[in-house]
């Protein structure tokens, strides 16, 4: 090999050596302070998982914040952060500098479930792998884990979580706001529509088929389990890659599933929509009634807005919850 060739291919393994094992970056956070039990608390124990990334890590830092912040019994919360084995000790230490009281589990989310799943929709956000992982909450969350609250990365709780972890479930599944006055037709395409064998799952279902968001879940996992709900979602899944039936993500196929069989959870739990459409990303206010959790979902992200001087008014009410030292803006797309 001649000398000037051998000393650009030396280079150029060394640039690809160096950018392999140079790892991620992370933003950096303020330590929380320490919150304690009140006198009333007993042993009763409240599972929450959440997912862990680079991209929306500011936004779970701060919905973690949230949640201590107003708990009456805050050392009986228990996370469970949903990642990749790429990120999880960069992650792990981000969350143990930020929060060296909290009680909490790493994950690891292998993203080859999903690798031959996953259809393109409407925003390269909701493409992600990380964004199908609470598809699989009961293989990545032990069997001693009976029911969890599920919330997504762009959440604040302004109240006590205990209220929402003591609802009755009955005979149901899930239990989740539901929104009965959307346009349920509007979340799958004319190919499912127009397929019978398709169209008739809502017609069995127990009551109306009505919207929900899947960003604030309550789960019972052992139920979960036994009627072998991430086999169904996954069969949807497949389905979709053949015949294209939805563009939104890893919603459709909650809803295809539970839609119809949902214990309703009062719509203060999900004050949802704050992040505009998925398109734009537009200003919008708070839904009529009171609010215990507020949910940034759509295209606009409060701390990116907030960063580039576009803030929405009710972005000002996610700002006290950022711990942000300092740190990369990493964007949405």
């Amino acid at each position: 090999m001649p000398p000037k060739l051998h000393l650009l291919t030396t280079t150029a393994t060394l640039i690809i050596l160096l950018h392999t094992v140079t790892p991620l970056r992370l933003p950096e956070f303020q330590e929380a302070p320490a919150f304690r039990n009140g006198n009333e608390c007993n042993d009763t124990l409240i599972h929450i998982a959440m997912t862990l990334d680079a991209t929306y890590l500011r936004g779970s830092i701060a919905g973690v914040f949230s949640i201590i912040q107003h708990s009456t019994c805050p050392e009986n919360t228990v996370f469970h952060f949903l990642t990749t084995n790429r990120l999880s000790t960069a992650l792990r230490h981000t969350i143990t500098t930020t929060f060296p009281y909290l009680n909490f589990h790493i994950h690891h989310f292998s993203t080859a479930r999903v690798k031959n799943k996953i259809s393109t929709s409407i925003r390269r956000a909701l493409d992600q792998p990380l964004n199908y992982a609470r598809i699989y909450l009961a293989d990545l969350l032990p069997a001693t884990v009976h029911r969890v609250i599920y919330f997504d990365s762009d959440v604040i709780i302004v109240d006590d979580v205990v209220k929402l972890w003591e609802i009755k479930l009955n005979s149901h599944v899930l239990g989740a706001p539901e929104y009965c006055h959307a346009n349920f037709t509007n979340y799958f395409t004319k190919n499912f529509w127009s397929n019978p064998s398709f169209a008739r799952v809502f017609k069995h279902a127990r009551a109306k088929p009505c919207y929900f968001n899947t960003g604030v879940m309550v789960i019972d996992m052992v139920k979960w389990r036994a009627v072998k709900v991430t086999e169904k979602l996954e069969r949807w899944m497949e389905i979709q890659k053949i015949y294209r039936i939805y563009e939104l993500g890893s919603l459709p196929p909650f809803l295809l599933v539970f839609a119809g069989d949902v214990e309703a959870v009062e719509h203060r739990w999900n004050q949802h929509g704050l992040g505009g459409d998925n398109v734009k990303g537009l200003c919008r206010d708070l839904h009529p009634g009171r609010v215990s959790l507020l949910h940034w979902s759509g295209k606009g992200k409060p701390w990116l807005r907030l960063d580039s001087k576009r803030a929405c008014p009710l972005d000002g009410l996610w700002a006290p919850y950022d711990l942000l030292k300092h740190g990369p803006l990493i964007s949405d797309r």
